[in-house]
């Protein structure tokens, strides 16, 4: 289920400016969290790894938590 909840998070993060601005910006996954939470997404950490499938695209994050959660 937070696969499908980060994936919408995602998806509002694409089609808002503000938002995706300050997905940019968290730096690491506790603000990353925090901020989907601020915007009516729980997110459970560790559904964010990897083997998992990616729901955000490098162009989305940090180039900090795209090492953390894009890596191969």
């Amino acid at each position: 289920m937070s696969v499908a909840i980060i994936k919408a998070f995602s998806e509002k993060a694409k089609s808002d400016a503000d938002l995706k601005e300050k997905l940019k910006a968290c730096q690491k996954i506790k603000e990353l969290r925090a901020l989907a939470q601020e915007n009516g997404f729980e997110i459970v950490e560790d559904s964010l790894y990897p083997p998992n499938e990616p729901q955000f695209t490098a162009d989305q994050l940090s180039e900090r938590l795209v090492k953390a959660l894009l890596r191969a």
